[in-house]
C-alpha cells in the first residue's frame, strides 16, 4: 500500500489535520478498511508530521475555513503533544478548532487529558458508535476491550466539565432503538448526541 504526506485536506469548508495513521480501534465499518483514499485524499501517512509542518500549511487568513479539525485515518489523541501545540496556536489566531476522536485519549495517555484539550480545542466529537460495551467491542474492536466504552464516556464527561463543547456521534445504521439508548447515555454524561449518515463511498 502506498503512503503519502497528506497532513491537511479540505472538505466542506473545513481544513482537516491528519496527524497519524495509528488507532486504538479497528472499527468494522471504518472507511480505511475498504478505501485507500477519502473523497480523493490519500490519507495513509508515510510518516507523522511535526507541529511546524502542519502549521506551515495553515493559511495566513485563518477565516478561510469554518473549522480546523483534527481528523484523519488515525486517532489524533495518539499525538497529544503535537495536537495541543497546533491547537493552541490556531486558537491564538482565533480559529475554531474541533477534535474528532474515539474518546480513548485519556486511556492512551494513562491520565486525564481534558485540561490539555481545553487549551487546544473548542469542540470535541466523540464516536460513541453503539449503546453497550459488548456490542461496541464487536463493532469497534478496541485495544482496551470493554473498558473502552466506559472510558470514552468518562472522557466526554470530563471534557464537557472543562467547558469544551462536547457531543457523542453515532451512525444512523444502528437503528432507532439503539439511537434512543445512545441519547440516554449522552444525557447521563451531560453531552448531546448527533446522528450522522453512513458514508458508503468516499473514493
Amino acid at each position: 500500500m502506498e503512503k503519502y504526506e497528506t497532513f491537511t485536506y479540505e472538505l466542506d469548508g473545513n481544513l482537516y489535520i491528519n496527524l497519524t495513521s495509528k488507532c486504538t480501534n479497528d472499527c468494522t465499518f471504518c472507511v480505511r478498511n475498504e478505501h485507500t483514499s477519502y473523497f480523493g485524499y490519500k490519507l495513509w501517512l508515510s510518516r507523522e508530521p511535526s507541529a511546524r509542518e502542519v502549521l506551515d500549511q495553515i493559511p495566513q487568513d485563518i477565516s478561510r475555513y469554518k473549522e480546523y479539525v483534527f481528523c484523519g485515518f488515525g486517532e489524533p489523541t495518539m499525538r497529544l503533544e503535537t495536537l495541543c501545540e497546533i491547537g493552541k496556536e490556531l486558537k491564538k489566531r482565533d480559529a475554531t478548532v474541533r477534535l474528532n476522536t474515539n474518546g480513548q485519549g485519556s486511556m492512551i495517555a494513562g491520565r486525564d487529558i481534558s485540561a490539555d484539550l481545553a487549551e487546544a480545542v473548542d469542540k470535541i466529537n466523540v464516536s460513541l458508535n453503539d449503546d453497550n460495551a459488548r456490542d461496541y467491542v464487536k463493532l469497534c474492536r478496541p485495544a482496551y476491550g470493554e473498558a473502552a466504552f466506559e472510558g470514552l464516556q468518562d472522557f466526554a464527561k470530563k471534557c464537557a466539565a472543562r467547558g469544551i463543547q462536547t457531543w457523542f456521534s453515532v451512525v444512523d445504521v444502528i437503528g432507532a432503538e439503539k439511537i434512543e439508548k445512545c441519547r440516554e447515555i449522552a444525557q447521563a454524561c451531560g453531552v448531546t448526541l448527533r446522528v450522522r449518515p453512513y458514508i458508503k463511498e468516499s473514493d
